[in-house]
């Protein structure tokens, strides 16, 4: 149903008001990345929602994040509302159909979508230090928590994989720190911290298996539409910096996974980022590297970038450099910050001498956008004030009960709802301090049965008299013995080791190990 060559956007509006000529956006260029901004109110979700629509009729699988649940709707029947006929009217959109588009849904904690996951290893340590926030030390020692990991073979799934690296770590602090440079056990305890908040705000739900995979994300339909992947982001929102990292994860995984295509006719996915703000607020010099280089580099893989914002300024300049088609709703500009994003928002574009562009800005109206997009030889288009065109599909959300039917029929449906949880790190250490501690309770216990002469193996104090049978008569009194080296054990180790043998999990006993060796050290 979609045209061939381009995405109509909408029709731009000549100086006696009327609106004539059609803003499209060329699919060659559609991965030389984009933005979408404006005040609340404006229109993004809708301008989001008729882009999503073109790419997918385009056969162009896109993923998106649905932040308020009015994403939903692009997975229903449209209806002839009279504001959305005049609007069709308005920009010459005949004939105006409505359609249903190919959607799967997706949630990172299995509630509106299937669930997301991804490994920690996938995550890696830059990623998860800025999730958890760590400072620069403790994000060190989460580096060398992989490095150990990638060493011993032990595998990072999920979160009590890497709370059990860190609990051996700790243990092992001394032996570790000539290795690899200082590691306490204060800046551990403060990152497995950290990751409790981190359980407790739900990213225990992320990571683990099986994780996503990326074809899945990908799909066509038989009719050669691209799948609409949205992400239900409403309670996702109530952890941004969790869904700001999921989302760059997401990229980085397209970024190593794709092979390099040039710049083919039509993207591979297109992928927009919601609340594009969120990955960019407080982020070290380091993270805003890894986003310019992606954002860079993996237009070569086919993936256009798309970012959703109140205001340009939330996007650094070198980020903004690399986002070709523009699409710039109304702005607010009553504040001198809000002053400077009309001013930032208004140079970023090709003048078009019909209008002045920071004058428009501030007088848009809903549904109206500042719109340039690349043309032939990628240059891009003199903006142009433009009237978007309605959407094909519903505007707003959809119910609970159609949501259940369309994830009941997902093509993924089955694949993702159940938790493999295999052999990894928690399990291969637990079971190394299993058999530490058999080995080290094995010279007390292994003379049981043996007869009076092993008495001394059962670790019992060796100063008391062996108990005698009440009808034999007391020995004779011998010459003392020269001293024997005594197996006795004190009441602290005891104690400990009674601790060792109740305690089920491998943190506790890990611990317990720690105590007891520097017991044993003191002796």
């Amino acid at each position: 149903m979609a045209a061939e060559t381009s995405i109509f956007l909408g029709a731009s509006r000549k100086p006696d008001d009327s609106y004539q000529r059609p803003e499209e956006l060329l699919l060659r260029y559609g991965n030389r990345h984009g933005l979408v901004t404006g005040a609340t109110g404006t229109g993004k979700t809708v301008s989001l929602q008729v882009m999503a629509e073109g790419f997918s009729n385009a056969g162009v699988p896109v993923f998106c994040a649905d932040i308020k649940g009015d994403l939903s709707g692009i997975a229903m029947m449209g209806e002839a509302k009279d504001f959305l006929v005049k609007r069709a009217e308005q920009v010459k959109l005949d004939p105006y159909e409505f359609q249903e588009f190919p959607v799967i849904f997706w949630d990172l904690f299995g509630e509106q979508g299937h669930p997301i996951r991804a490994t920690v290893s996938e995550m890696g340590p830059l990623l998860l230090s800025r999730l958890m926030n760590l400072t620069e030390a403790q994000e060190g020692i989460i580096n060398i928590a992989f490095r150990i990991a990638d060493e011993d073979g032990l595998l990072l799934l999920d979160m009590k994989d890497l709370q059990a690296l860190l609990s051996n770590i700790a243990e092992r602090a001394d032996e570790i720190s000539t290795r690899y440079g200082n590691v306490t056990k204060p800046s551990v305890g403060a990152i497995q911290r950290s990751l409790l908040i981190l359980e407790q705000q739900g990213a225990k739900n992320f990571f683990g298996e099986p994780a996503l995979r990326i074809p899945d994300i990908m799909r066509t339909t038989r009719d050669g539409r691209g799948a609409i992947n949205v992400l239900a982001a409403d309670r996702l929102m109530m952890n941004p910096r969790l869904y700001a990292t999921f989302l760059l994860w997401l990229m980085s995984e397209l970024f190593e996974q794709l092979p390099e295509v040039g710049d083919p006719d039509k993207p591979k996915l297109v992928f927009f980022f919601d609340e594009a703000h969120l990955l960019f607020d407080e982020a070290p010099k380091i993270l805003i590297d890894r986003v310019e280089q992606v954002v860079r580099l993996i237009r070569s893989k086919g993936v256009g970038v798309y970012f959703i914002t109140q205001n340009p300024l939330d996007v650094p300049e070198t980020v903004l450099a690399q986002l070709g088609n523009r699409v710039q709703h109304a702005l607010r500009a009553y504040t001198p910050r809000e002053q400077k994003a009309v001013r930032t928002a208004a140079e970023t574009f090709r003048p078009n001498p019909d209008f002045d562009c920071a004058t428009a800005i501030t007088n848009l109206g809903t549904g109206e956008a500042l719109v340039s997009t690349l043309e032939n030889k990628g240059v891009p288009s003199m903006v142009q004030r433009t009237l978007m065109r309605p959407p094909a599909s519903r505007l707003g959300p959809i119910t609970p009960e159609e949501r259940r039917k369309l994830i009941l029929e997902s093509p993924v449906a089955g694949q993702y709802d159940q938790t493999i949880d295999r052999e990894s790190a928690f399990e291969v250490l637990k079971k190394k301090a299993e058999q530490a501690l058999q080995q080290q309770d094995e010279p007390q216990t292994g003379g049981q049965g043996g007869g009076r002469w092993t008495l001394p193996d059962f670790g019992g104090d060796s100063s008391q008299p062996a108990p005698q049978d009440r009808y034999q008569p007391a020995p004779r009194q011998r010459a003392p013995a020269a001293p024997r080296p005594s197996n006795r054990q004190t009441v602290a180790e005891a104690a400990i080791k009674s601790v060792v043998r109740s305690v089920g999990s491998s943190v506790g006993r890990a611990l317990v190990r720690g105590i007891l060796g520097s017991l044993s050290r003191g002796r």
